[in-house]
């Protein structure tokens, strides 16, 4: 087992990255925010980083607060079977968002989003319009590579 020492000192290490990741999102965002308010538009571009940032800043931050609860010896066995349960169900979802994007890219678009909830799967893509053959071998890899339907599908494409 570790030291009390030894666990306060990981537990203010996980703290001090949480606030750093808040204080680099708060720069990032204002930076954004000015380069936007000097003319530019928001670019699909931006669009697809900005929302992949922010994206893996909140599941960095859902699982420094999943290891707190692990790790914390005043959590109960309860608490730290549901905490190890939601990683694994989180990894998982992220393993499969990007094998579902790297499928999608290689159909040819130039960029792709995947979210994947117990309900539903939406993708985002980079594409003024899609074809129906397009939307038919997006869906074809969707329902292959999870355990969803048609009907459970979103497909939205951007410009």
């Amino acid at each position: 087992m570790l030291s009390k020492k030894k666990k306060i000192f990981i537990l203010v290490g996980m703290v001090a990255l949480l606030v750093v990741t808040g204080c680099l999102n708060i720069f990032l965002n204002n930076k954004s925010t000015k380069a936007n308010a000097a003319g530019g538009e928001v670019t699909y571009g931006n669009f697809f980083t900005t929302y992949r940032t922010d994206r893996q800043t909140t599941r960095d931050q859902t699982i420094l607060y999943l290891d707190t609860i692990i790790n914390n010896e005043a959590s109960t066995t309860e608490a730290v079977r549901d905490a190890e349960a939601q990683k694994l169900a989180l990894t998982k979802n992220m393993d499969l968002e990007l094998v579902l994007e790297g499928l999608i890219k290689a159909l040819g678009f130039e960029d792709a989003i995947v979210t994947a909830t117990t309900e539903s799967v939406n993708i985002i893509i980079k594409s003024d319009e899609l074809t129906e053959a397009e939307v038919a071998q997006v869906l074809d890899i969707i329902v292959t590579e999870t355990d969803k339907t048609a009907n459970d599908v979103r497909i939205i494409p951007v410009e």
